[in-house]
């Protein structure tokens, strides 16, 4: 994680704090998100440098912003202004930019794609964090705090996810702690009753190569209903084919009653198999 402070901070800013995530954004967009953009009705869209102003910006995944919009951000941090997409005046700006990357943005320099000299502007204090696999006494604590502040985005009772599961423990988390963090709430969209059933989702998301990538970063977002629905449709389909189409053994391994499967697999739209 890198920083750096593009003004003076002013003491208003404690409670601002905008975050940027730049592996999410469509590449046609960068720039509209940072900088905002003047309409033609005369309207404005604020970016995350305005919405920022006076606090905190963060930009997750600052490798995978592109060039031409890293120049300009070099350009920010030279002037503390800029100008929004089809503006015509500069906008004065007191932010501190905080960027994180999961990639070496020095091995990135090398390969062409970070510009060396916006590296050394934003490189004035860094913290390397160790990956989630070499830091497993922080598991725990990480299940604990996401299983609360899950459960309270959910409204729901908090997890009883045992934390020496060793599945958990024997994970190789190529995802770190976002990975561990789409884990929990997976088991909270599901909500499983017992603590086997939630054995069994950890067992099987872990056992999934792909789990991280099937989870959308903003899926808090959804109501609940539509994220439980979503998941467990993905999950019961892994579980068909798993048990090739027996509903049976696939009732007795989610722990469903047989006809109760029946009726949530067509709540569902899954087409039973053989």
């Amino acid at each position: 994680m890198v920083a750096r402070k593009i003004h003076k901070l002013s003491k208003r800013s404690k409670n601002q704090f905008i975050i940027l995530n730049g592996a999410l954004l469509d590449s046609n967009k960068y720039e509209l998100e940072l900088f905002g953009e003047e309409k033609e009705n005369g309207s404005i869209s604020y970016g995350a440098l305005e919405k920022a102003n006076k606090g905190t910006l963060l930009i997750d995944q600052v490798s995978e912003i592109p060039l031409d919009i890293q120049s300009k951000i070099l350009r920010v941090l030279t002037d503390q202004k800029f100008k929004r997409v089809n503006g015509a005046n500069d906008v004065s700006v007191d932010v501190r930019l905080i960027c994180s990357s999961s990639k070496d943005l020095k091995k990135e320099i090398e390969i062409g794609n970070f510009r060396e000299d916006l590296f050394h502007r934003i490189n004035v204090f860094e913290i390397n964090i160790e990956p989630l696999s070499q830091r497993i006494s922080d598991i725990p604590l990480l299940i604990k705090y996401f299983s609360r502040k899950i459960s309270e985005n959910y409204n729901i009772k908090e997890l009883d996810i045992d934390e020496n599961n060793s599945y958990i423990l024997n994970h190789n988390w190529h995802g770190n702690v976002r990975e561990l963090r789409n884990l929990i709430e997976r088991i909270a969209i599901l909500q499983p009753d017992t603590k086997d059933k939630i054995s069994n989702i950890i067992k099987e998301s872990l056992k999934n190569t792909n789990f991280d990538d099937q989870l959308a970063e903003n899926s808090l977002s959804v109501p609940l209903k539509e994220a439980r629905e979503k998941f467990e449709k993905e999950y019961l389909t892994i579980q068909l084919k798993k048990f090739n189409g027996n509903i049976s053994k696939t009732a007795n391994f989610v722990g469903m009653e047989r006809s109760a499967l029946h009726r949530k697999l067509k709540g569902l739209g899954i087409k039973e198999f053989n």
